[in-house]
């Protein structure tokens, strides 16, 4: 991965928390902390 790509991975990343933070009422921090957590619940099932 170049500094390029890194760097535009991370600017798309703010903006997603950016505009779920202004539009949405900051709820998708909440879903993909659940959504993780169900994840490794599920892989610590089968491991």
């Amino acid at each position: 991965m170049t500094n390029t790509i890194a760097i535009w991975i991370v600017v798309l990343v703010l903006g997603v928390f950016a505009a779920d933070f202004l539009y949405f009422g900051w709820d998708l921090p909440v879903l993909v902390g659940r959504q993780l957590l169900r994840l490794v619940d599920w892989v610590s099932f089968w491991h």
